[in-house]
């Protein structure tokens, strides 16, 4: 097929296929449910094949279906994105920043009203949907984990990490021996394959007793460090999480940690930019700012790696 079929109604069978039905898709569109009818019939002639099946009094897609609608769910991202990038580029002054979730929200996004404050027609996006091996081209500065071959040349340390025990005073304040964290609920951090792991509690272990011990079983895991440390936060147990995550709740009384003995992780993060950025004032004075900031972190945690092992 040479043409494609007309882009209304593509655009509602991605709606629809996300609804799984005609109505809830109608609700979203705004429009009736006889106009959603039409557009899905215009598709399927125009494609010369169903899209669709009943199933009971569901609506839901076939086989084909559910293939195309994957295509044109990514397809309609993409335009999604590249509509909110023109509508960034109506002031020339913005600054557009990626970074991995957790460090998005534990560490970037508390810090960020500092640089903005005195910028008061700055706009400021704050990516944080991209993966960590995320090849994106719009972003004017990304923040991940570890130096990747495409950032050769525009990327610069920020600072390495270190993981500490953490959990709520509540559950607990302080133990005779780390052994004692063993009467708890372990919480881990597992975020493979889409991300490097931090190190874990065999790991942690392993450092603090100068030997290869026997694996430690984690009954519960979190794929994300932000919802590890709310579990912890929320006294499900002791989880090992990364010093620069858990500052604003250890000063505000949320966290405590019960065993002061940190590991460091494998690789520093990294900030990265697009070749184009440093054209513009906004981000050359940005990464300034983001570099002096690693450096305090670095720093930060220095300081706790060296007290931790001087008290071991």
């Amino acid at each position: 097929m040479s043409r494609l079929p007309p882009l209304r109604a593509l655009q509602v069978f991605e709606v629809v296929g996300h609804c799984a039905g005609m109505s809830q898709a109608a609700i979203r569109l705004g429009i009736s449910v006889g106009a959603v009818s039409q557009q899905m019939k215009l598709l399927e002639d125009a494609l010369g094949m169903k899209l669709t099946l009943k199933d009971g009094q569901r609506l839901r897609l076939n086989s084909v279906g559910e293939r195309l609608h994957a295509r044109c769910t990514a397809a309609f991202e993409e335009l999604r994105l590249a509509v909110a990038e023109a509508e960034r580029a109506k002031n020339p002054n913005n600054l557009y920043i990626s970074c991995l979730p957790s460090l998005m929200t534990k560490w970037l996004s508390p810090l960020i009203d500092e640089w903005g404050q005195d910028e008061t027609d700055l706009d400021i996006y704050l990516d944080s949907t991209l993966d960590d091996a995320s090849g994106e081209e719009s972003a004017d500065f990304r923040i991940g984990y570890g130096e990747h071959p495409e950032h050769a040349g525009h990327s610069v340390p920020l600072f390495r990490d270190c993981v500490v025990p953490t959990c709520s005073p509540q559950l607990l304040e302080r133990v005779a021996c780390a052994r004692d964290l063993l009467d708890y609920r372990l919480i881990g951090i597992d975020s493979r394959p889409k991300f490097d792991s931090p190190p874990s509690w065999t790991q942690w272990f392993s450092e603090l007793e100068g030997q290869t011990g026997q694996p430690i079983v984690i009954r519960r895991n979190y794929s994300s460090s932000i919802t590890a440390i709310q579990a912890a936060i929320d006294r499900q147990g002791i989880v090992l999480a990364q010093f620069s995550m858990i500052a604003g709740d250890l000063r505000a009384g949320r966290l405590v940690i019960p065993w002061r003995f940190a590991v460091p992780l494998a690789a520093p993060y990294y900030l990265s930019w697009h070749p184009n950025t440093l054209h513009k004032q906004q981000c050359r004075g940005f990464q300034r700012w983001m570099i002096g900031q690693g450096q305090k972190q670095e720093k930060i945690t220095a300081a706790m790696l060296s007290a931790a092992h001087f008290d071991h």
